[in-house]
């Protein structure tokens, strides 16, 4: 099947921080801009970060949690599927940079369908982001 691009739009307090953030700390390719919004190539999809001046400087008050195999994840959050040797090497650039995980990275489900690594963290205005890889994602990627 073939897979659309996705487009998403998310709030950030400052720009410059988000670029920072996206941009430097991230490694992701700016596109259009603006003062107020910046768009960014999200592994082929289109991530835009929008300024929201209302919103509250820690931003964790927009987010509940979950319970998923004993950790508990923020909602909302996005992210993407990347392959494992891509997951590990973005785990390993963030575990490097010290970036502060609210789900460090380990493997979910372990030895079960669905088997997959996954880590959680939040940008600099409280956006929560996934980052994940299946063990076999043809197979495990919608299986119940």
């Amino acid at each position: 099947m073939k897979s659309n691009p996705f487009h998403l739009a998310i709030p950030v307090r400052d720009i410059a921080e988000a670029r920072e953030f996206y941009g430097n700390k991230l490694g992701l390719e700016e596109g259009r801009s603006d003062e107020f919004w910046v768009d960014y190539n999200f592994y082929g999809h289109q991530l835009v970060v929008h300024l929201n001046d209302n919103m509250e400087k820690d931003g964790k008050s927009q987010q509940c949690t979950n319970p998923v195999d004993s950790h508990y994840v923020p909602v909302p959050h996005f992210g993407v599927v990347l392959s494992m040797d891509d997951w590990k090497s973005l785990a390993a650039k963030l575990e490097a940079m010290e970036m502060e995980f609210v789900v460090k990275p380990y493997i979910r489900f372990e030895g079960e369908i669905g088997e997959q690594a996954t880590l959680f963290f939040l940008d600099p205005s409280g956006n929560a982001l996934e980052f994940k890889s299946f063990k076999n994602i043809d197979k495990e990627l919608f299986k119940k």
